[in-house]
């Protein structure tokens, strides 16, 4: 899978977030996008291949990885990494609509098109919000389908066809569950990342109004 579409999104939010914005990009760009392409995904490229149980009865293998895991890690934490990489498109699209706002009406309405208040500073909001909702009901799946954080290294299967209980073991389960801490671990790291970010822009922002009703009722 191609990868170049969310780098390139990446790079042009970055031009218009704040600080703390620039500091979850470089996480999800470095720590999270990386990291899945690098290693994770050869990882577990092979898991339905490498899950092997103590049985060869036709279909009961089949049966007893899809119970065990019925999605993919790894499909799961991509689509994660598009779900909450996808709403900072709202932030580029408002920019593109400042700017050819302004080629239409041939004259400077904004100070600066990329600059985060009035409008643009809503759409800001309510970006942070998606990302920071998408985090945590990934989050919450995972646990879910899962039953918890951890990669288990024999799970016991009794799913029909299967004759009686048999043992089922997976490849590699501790280099999975680094890997599997690493990711939830950064997908905290970014719900914190964003929550501070969210947090700064509505106490910057209700400061500047306070300030500008105090220099009203001065004058």
């Amino acid at each position: 899978m191609s990868w170049g579409f969310l780098r390139d999104l990446l790079s042009g939010v970055n031009k218009y977030s704040t600080g703390v914005g620039r500091i979850w990009v470089a996480v999800v760009f470095m720590f999270r996008l990386l990291v899945y392409v690098a290693a994770a995904e050869n990882i577990w490229k092979y898991e339905h291949d490498e899950f092997e149980c103590n049985i060869k009865q036709p279909g009961c293998e089949n049966v007893c990885f899809d119970h065990f895991f019925p999605v993919s890690h790894i499909r799961l934490w991509a689509l994660q990494l598009i779900m909450v990489s996808t709403p900072s498109l709202l932030v580029v699209f408002h920019v593109a609509y400042r700017e050819n706002r302004e080629k239409r009406h041939n004259q400077k309405l904004y100070r600066n098109p990329g600059e985060i208040d009035g409008g643009l500073l809503c759409t800001y909001l309510i970006s942070l919000i998606l990302k920071t909702g998408f985090e945590i009901v990934f989050l919450v799946l995972f646990y879910k389908l899962y039953n918890g954080f951890k990669i288990p290294h024999l799970v016991k299967c009794d799913i029909r066809p299967c004759p009686s209980t048999v043992d089922c073991y997976i490849s590699k389960p501790t280099e999975k569950m680094i890997f599997l801490y690493f990711l939830v671990a950064t997908s905290c790291l970014c719900i914190i990342l964003n929550l501070s970010e969210l947090s700064y822009l509505i106490l910057k922002y209700s400061l500047k109004c306070y300030l500008k009703r105090n220099m009203k009722k001065q004058q």
